[in-house]
């Protein structure tokens, strides 16, 4: 039988008093009022041009930052001031992914800082199983302008360059070493089409070395907005079958809509994105078909906040009999965003994490307005989110009476 939205059944993400179970009365207010204000783009436009002059002024706005958006989305300032975030998730069956969220990074010394980040990260989900798996981008180790040109031209590039990259790739060799050593699985998130082939490159040596003798350590991300990204998964299980090793996919549809299509008119080559969002849809949801029908080489995680893809996995996890907490298969989540899908996934027994974004909240503030800016392009994120806490308010006051 074949899973339509007609067709579906069980799994209900409406159910906003599981989904904001863990907040108290005050939490849900201030969640309302963030997406309120988020719900308005023309306020979200001129807030996020405030808060970067305050910010380049040194104004003392942190506090307040800290009390609203970073509350809601980042778990805190280090990995330590994560731990009460990390319990709170735990209490609800819903493991931490721990993000260091530092961006713009530039020069060999901030790189190096950011590597011995992640491996803290990657110590850290060592010793709590509530922690299960580590994240870093390869734009955070290296600079981005020399993955580019070896992508582009690699017989181009000088013996300097070629140095600075072979430090690139001993970083990520260190990290995925590190994570193989603590049995902590590792994921190389998506960047622009302009460096993902080589990080794709890299990550598949990765792979070769780690994702041995049954186990998935090294997770590539696949952007199933990309028109060859759906080809590109089932041809990388297919060098692993020949070659014999085990395939880790994150599965998410794109962060760089506006970048790749500015970036593929000015420089007059073909669109790698879909026309249509319902083509990336459409791949989406291949792609989870046939990872759960190859889980002897693939394993992954739904890096989603669509709720029909979400439910599409589940049910037909329950058709093919797997069960809800296989190991192959993970739903994750940003903090503080699409609760009514993690929390209903994790009390229905499946294998939940959520994102936790962390930093100094400076350092942090160019990945917030990056989501900002993402959260505008994502067709009624803010919205949603807002109906659903609304929705929330007014049951809990309903009960009250």
């Amino acid at each position: 039988m074949e899973i339509t939205k007609s067709t579906m059944k069980g799994l209900s993400f409406d159910d906003t008093a599981v989904a904001f179970s863990s907040k108290t009365n005050v939490q849900l207010h201030k969640t309302y009022w963030i997406f309120a204000l988020m719900n308005q783009n023309w306020l979200v436009k001129i807030g996020t041009f405030f808060i970067k002059v305050c910010l380049k002024l040194y104004l003392p706005v942190n506090f307040l930052i800290k009390n609203t958006i970073f509350g809601q989305f980042c778990g805190g300032e280090s990995v330590e001031k994560c731990q009460k975030t990390i319990e709170n998730l735990a209490k609800k069956q819903i493991g931490t992914i721990l993000d260091y969220s530092v961006e713009g990074e530039d020069n060999e010394l901030d790189f190096e800082n950011t590597k011995n980040e992640i491996l803290k990260t990657i110590y850290q989900a060592s010793k709590n199983k509530s922690i299960p798996f580590s994240v870093f981008k390869v734009s955070g180790i290296g600079s981005v302008e020399l993955l580019e040109k070896i992508q582009e031209s690699p017989k181009e590039i000088t013996a300097e360059e070629i140095a600075a990259y072979q430090k690139v790739k001993a970083r990520i060799f260190e990290l995925c070493q590190a994570a193989a050593d603590t049995q902590v699985r590792i994921f190389i998130d998506a960047e622009g089409s302009w460096i993902q082939d080589i990080i794709d490159t890299m990550t598949y040596e990765m792979m070769q070395i780690f994702n041995v003798n049954g186990q998935v350590i090294v997770y590539n991300t696949f952007q199933l907005y990309r028109t060859d990204s759906l080809d590109n998964l089932q041809n990388a299980c297919l060098v692993a079958k020949q070659k014999g090793y085990l395939v880790g996919a994150k599965l998410v549809r794109g962060a760089y809509i506006e970048a790749e299509r500015q970036r593929s008119h000015e420089l007059e080559y073909k669109d790698p994105i879909h026309f249509s969002k319902a083509d990336t849809d459409k791949d989406f949801n291949k792609a989870i078909e046939f990872a759960l029908h190859n889980r002897d080489v693939l394993s992954i995680c739904l890096g989603t906040h669509n709720e029909y893809s979400s439910q599409y996995c589940a049910e037909l996890m329950d058709k093919l009999n797997i069960s809800h907490n296989d190991n192959h298969i993970w739903f994750a989540q940003l903090l503080g965003m699409s609760d009514n899908i993690s929390y209903v996934l994790a009390k229905n027994g499946y294998n939940v994490a959520k994102y936790v974004p962390y930093g100094p909240v400076e350092a942090v503030m160019p990945y917030l307005f990056r989501r900002a800016e993402e959260n505008k392009a994502m067709a009624g994120q803010s919205s949603r989110e807002f109906v659903l806490v609304k929705k929330e308010m007014q049951r809990r006051s309903q009960l009250a009476k």
